[in-house]
């Protein structure tokens, strides 16, 4: 079933332009991170297969893995039911997180709030 002729107008990107992009690793279903995406950035992702986001902290787009080497090859970009968030089936190469973890969720809630780190 088609819902919108394309992407473009399916997508509500927020006041800043951006949309919420959920990375999961496409073989596990592990989700590994939150970052977020502009216009450009979800061009250059669809036409390189390397997932880029918008830093919002440097004002730049961000090739995930540019520097690091922990790239993002994308399998598939799926779009959620709204339009308001991506998904991103990625092989991730190397960790996904800045902090060397495999996901960026790594810390756990226990019904007091307090936080312990899960194991990978």
């Amino acid at each position: 079933m088609k819902i919108a002729a394309n992407l473009w107008e399916l997508v509500p990107f927020d006041r800043m332009e951006l949309v919420p992009a959920i990375a999961q690793d496409a073989d596990s279903g592990e989700v590994l991170m939150l970052a977020y995406m502009n216009r450009a950035a979800l061009e250059q992702t669809l036409a390189t297969g390397r997932v880029t986001y918008w830093s919002r902290s440097r004002q730049e787009l961000w090739v995930k893995g540019a520097t690091s080497g922990h790239v993002q090859e994308l399998v598939e970009l799926r779009v959620d039911c709204d339009g308001d968030a991506i998904l991103c089936r990625v092989r991730q190469v190397g960790p996904a997180c800045h902090t060397g973890k495999r996901s960026c969720f790594f810390r756990a809630a226990g019904g007091d709030g307090a936080l312990t780190e899960v194991a990978e």
